[in-house]
């Protein structure tokens, strides 16, 4: 079956992918760091799903104790879940390199 169905134009830029630790249960949670000189607290965040997936190749994590996946997030109810939290939100590339704080 083909589809026409052409992606919305007006939600580009919208979505951002962020990586979720043990999702789906009692202790899911956004994956976040914390930067090694001041200590402060971040959730990573990429502009394409591809990229979160390269990134999080190089990301420390216990993979023998949690689980992770790779969601879309709506960009302000990240941003203002973080702010409430007192946590900042970086836009990283797939190398894990910072081009931005959002």
């Amino acid at each position: 079956m083909e589809t026409n169905v052409q992606p919305d134009k007006a939600a580009k830029g919208k979505w951002i992918y962020i990586v979720v630790q043990n999702p789906g249960t009692g202790s899911e949670q956004f994956m976040g760091f914390k930067t090694p000189d001041s200590g402060e607290e971040f959730i990573p965040a990429f502009t394409s799903k591809e990229e979160a997936q390269q990134c999080f190749l190089i990301m420390p994590k216990d993979v023998m104790n949690n689980k992770y996946e790779i969601q879309a997030i709506l960009k302000d109810d990240l941003t203002a879940t973080a702010r409430e939290n007192g946590i900042d939100v970086f836009l990283m590339d797939e190398k894990s390199c910072v081009k931005g704080k959002l």
